[in-house]
């Protein structure tokens, strides 16, 4: 008989559920080492399993951010993270990350379902009243699916991350509880954020 996985939050194709260092770390080691994967984050510096299971260890202190993992509903794989961080309990804001390490899923949707699932745990749960993110200019397909759940541009600081030989800008954006709802009430009808 197949073991019940973990399930913190449950989406239409994600399980959102706790890391655990000893099964996880290996594999979140290799996707923030690797190039491609790398490039769309802050992280230029070679990490270790024990940065890794670190990082793990770290994101189970609630009052400061949750950290969990990204896993297909269909097969149980772990295929990324996703993040609140930075959690300000007396103003009611965090900021969110999230990494698709798994590169053959990426731009298939596995992320905007997890970004539902996440700000409904936000809003809904832990009654934030704004949430943020932050993505680099030239990662086109964050900055889309970050509006597609409803975040819009609040600004951009010029020339903040070097990569690829050059300065880019970083785009800030955000969304308001209010300014969400209708958009989760018709992701859980239709599974579709437009």
């Amino acid at each position: 008989m197949m073991e019940r996985p973990v399930i913190f939050l449950e989406g239409k194709k994600v399980i959102l559920r706790p890391l655990n260092k000893h099964t996880d770390a290996e594999k979140l080691q290799r996707w923030i080492n690797d190039p491609e994967v790398r490039h769309n984050l802050v992280m230029i510096f070679p990490q270790t399993l024990k940065n890794e299971e670190d990082f793990i260890d770290r994101g189970g202190d609630a009052a400061k951010g949750v950290v969990l993992g990204m896993v297909l509903k269909e097969t149980g794989e772990l295929i990324g993270t996703m993040a609140l961080h930075e959690i300000d309990w007396p103003n009611r804001n965090a900021s969110t990350g999230a990494m698709i390490g798994e590169k053959k899923y990426w731009g298939k949707g596995y992320g905007t379902d997890a970004k539902m699932l996440l700000l409904d745990y936000a809003f809904n749960t832990l009654n934030l009243h704004t949430v943020s993110s932050t993505a680099f200019a030239f990662n086109k397909r964050s900055i889309r699916y970050s509006i597609h759940c409803g975040y819009k541009v609040e600004g951009v600081q010029r020339s903040r991350l070097f990569r690829s030989g050059r300065y880019w800008d970083r785009v800030h954006l955000g969304v308001s509880k209010r300014e969400w709802l209708p958009i989760w009430r018709r992701y859980k009808e239709t599974g579709s954020v437009r």
